[in-house]
């Protein structure tokens, strides 16, 4: 065995080296290195020792490192989104991070090592999606409803966004998703970013009744408006994607709220995460800024 013609080489055995590496399937550089390190360290020298280098020069700083795992977590504990990509938005804005932003694959890698990241299934691609979006400000916006529950039982809460910004043009807590409370929704957003030429939602009876034979207050408002209202096909979400992925996220936020008392409290809740997601919240549908920022 090698350790052994090793250890009686060191102690002054006579042997011819070469032949001894060919047989044994070593360099003589090897051995050398091994007969070294016996009489430096004993039989301790022929343990297996790391290959990772004294200085990585493109490692992550532990400081930046601990920056972005309490970011991740101030984000998380806050309800806010917290994927590599949004945490090195923030960064960006960290003064004391000049300089210092890694990537979003580092950052992912880093939350990875730190076991902040749940493996997910592969998803599929987002080149193989067929992307629509409005090509200015006001062409048309989005508009939705969804479920909440406050401390008096459930409510509705309808959600407006520009389809191009994605600028919240309004989020309003109503007792029940009427068609009348739609159309108050939609009023109260004009009195703020004025009329878009188009409005687009689902099939719902708050929003349409073509399915079913006759027209809506809600349709009815638009066209004396001359507001071109659109439906997406039954049972195809994906129109309405960009609301629909809105809503998911507003409840996230809203399940690290207190449970509000009334819709008057619920409302209270909805205008502060408008002004955050409006102004502060960076979105990767845009190039990474704020719905503000992206021509509203």
């Amino acid at each position: 065995m090698l350790k052994l013609a090793v250890m009686a080489f060191a102690d002054g055995e006579p042997m011819e080296v070469s032949a001894l590496c060919a047989r044994q399937g070593v360099s003589t550089k090897t051995f050398y290195k091994y007969v070294a390190r016996y009489r430096a360290e004993g039989e301790a020298g022929f343990e297996p020792r790391s290959r990772r280098p004294n200085n990585s020069p493109n490692q992550t700083a532990f400081e930046v490192e601990d920056r972005i795992v309490t970011l991740r977590k101030q984000l998380d504990d806050a309800g806010l989104d917290h994927g590599p990509t949004t945490l090195q938005s923030y960064l960006w804005r960290d003064p004391t991070m000049k300089g210092r932003v890694p990537s979003v694959a580092t950052i992912h890698r880093i939350l990875v090592r730190r076991g902040l990241v749940t493996p997910q299934p592969h998803k599929r691609p987002k080149s193989s999606w067929i992307r629509f979006e409005a090509p200015r400000p006001n062409e048309w916006w989005q508009i939705d409803f969804m479920q909440w529950t406050v401390a008096t039982g459930v409510v509705s809460v309808f959600n407006t966004i520009d389809d191009h910004s994605r600028v919240l043009v309004r989020s309003k807590a109503v007792e029940h998703p009427t068609t009348i409370e739609a159309w108050a929704t939609f009023c109260e957003a004009t009195l703020v970013w004025a009329m878009p030429a188009g409005i687009l939602s689902d099939n719902g009876l708050a929003f349409s009744g073509k399915l079913h034979g006759f027209e809506t207050v809600f349709e009815a408002n638009l066209r004396d408006a001359g507001i071109r209202p659109f439906n997406g096909r039954p049972f195809h979400p994906q129109t309405t994607g960009k609301v629909e992925r809105f809503q998911q996220t507003l409840k996230k936020w809203l399940r690290k709220q207190p449970l509000a008392a009334d819709i008057a409290e619920l409302q209270a809740q909805l205008d502060t995460f408008a002004d955050h997601d409006n102004h502060e919240r960076p979105h990767q549908g845009i190039g990474r800024v704020t719905p503000q920022a992206a021509g509203m």
